[in-house]
């Protein structure tokens, strides 16, 4: 019995190898055709090919990647025929599941973690007592000397919609989807909320 698997093993062995990639910021990933044993992604591998994760890849994105590889790498590897596998080399790592509170986006942390969080799918924070979805965001640098906007604190007009200070640099929303609401546009959103001077979220 062989298995298609959405990491170069070792690395992130488990049941959310696309997402943590994403979160851990890796440049690239791959699919690995690989025996079955009784451990979790333990087995030897016969083949496996690289994919990269480009800056603004989401995880839908990548998953439709690595189906395609993956599909095309199995079809080839068992049309030649299954030579011996490899063992797998090097430090392994665990993709363990995600859960709610891994998808809370932390002000604290930087812009740039918080748009892989968002890339990953499922982002959400808390806005008035109420969860807020974020479907779709950007990181933006900001320079050192143009005044530090609190953590979680909403900049409205700024970058042309929605800006929220994080531990460092802004991370601008573009797609909200409030608690019991459709996804729409996140000034479209915040046009509706009237932010209150410092308000912030969480």
């Amino acid at each position: 019995m062989v298995n298609l698997h959405f990491s170069l093993l070792p690395r992130w062995r488990g049941a959310a190898p696309i997402e943590r990639a994403l979160l851990a910021g890796d440049d690239e990933t791959g699919v690995a055709l690989m025996q079955v044993e009784e451990g979790l992604d333990t087995g030897p591998v016969f083949a496996c090919r690289r994919v990269p994760i480009g800056p603004r890849t989401t995880a839908n994105e990548l998953r439709e990647a690595l189906v395609r590889e993956g599909t095309d790498l199995l079809v080839t590897t068992l049309a030649a025929g299954l030579a011996d596998p490899r063992p797998q080399e090097g430090e392994a790592t665990y993709a363990a599941k995600l859960g709610p509170a891994d998808l809370e986006l932390d002000w604290s942390q930087p812009a740039s973690q918080l748009d892989r969080v968002v890339r990953v799918g499922g982002a959400w924070t808390v806005s008035r007592g109420r969860r807020l979805k974020v479907l779709a965001a950007e990181p933006v640098e900001t320079p050192e000397d143009s005044g530090a906007i609190a953590p979680g604190r909403l900049d409205l007009g700024r970058l042309d919609g929605v800006a929220v200070g994080t531990g460092r640099g802004l991370l601008r929303l573009i797609i909200v989807q409030p608690e019991g609401k459709a996804p729409m546009p996140a000034g479209a959103w915040a046009n509706g909320l009237h932010p209150r001077p410092e308000e912030r979220f969480g």
